[in-house]
């Protein structure tokens, strides 16, 4: 065994991550092991930061076909430079930024209307009058970014004056 190599243990346990769900990972791509002659797995090191990046994006939200996509964007052939993380990092910035501005519409706006069309609380009457928000589709209009018609719009802060 190569000495910068790890176990599946090793790796779960530095990780944080049960050792299924690292086979699972391997299974779907998103890191790779080599066998040994009795069929074990060993990981480079690098690895860790890959299980890293795909725990946290999964924390996040994102999809396994976009961690996927992304690493694969990573050399194979070598360990992964800063530079590669980086270039990495880039490209996800415009899908992180809409990702945080979902989170932030959702702190702000969950207590209030959200555009869902209910019509059930006494201010979708104010914020949503006969369910404008269903001309954008459906679902929480509000939240998913749309933007409510700006004489219907709370202030900041959540309600209306009078």
């Amino acid at each position: 065994m190569r000495e910068d190599s790890l176990t599946i243990r090793q790796v779960a346990t530095r990780s944080g991550i049960a050792t299924s769900a690292l086979r699972f990972y391997e299974a779907e791509g998103l890191i790779r092991a080599r066998r040994t002659s009795g069929g074990q797995r060993r990981f480079a090191r690098d690895v860790l930061r890959r299980v890293a990046f795909v725990r946290i994006a999964q924390r996040v939200g994102l999809t396994i076909e976009e961690i996927r996509r992304a690493l694969a964007t990573l050399p194979a052939s070598r360990t992964p430079t800063k530079d590669d993380w980086e270039r990495l990092a880039r490209g996800w910035q415009p899908r992180l930024d809409e990702q945080i501005a979902t989170l932030e519409r959702l702190r702000d706006r969950l207590g209030s209307c959200i555009g869902c069309g209910c019509l059930s609380f006494k201010a979708c009457a104010l914020y949503n009058p006969g369910d404008t928000a269903a001309r954008l589709g459906a679902g929480p209009r509000w939240l998913l970014g749309d933007r409510p018609p700006a004489a219907l719009a709370p202030p900041p802060g959540g309600r209306r004056r009078r």
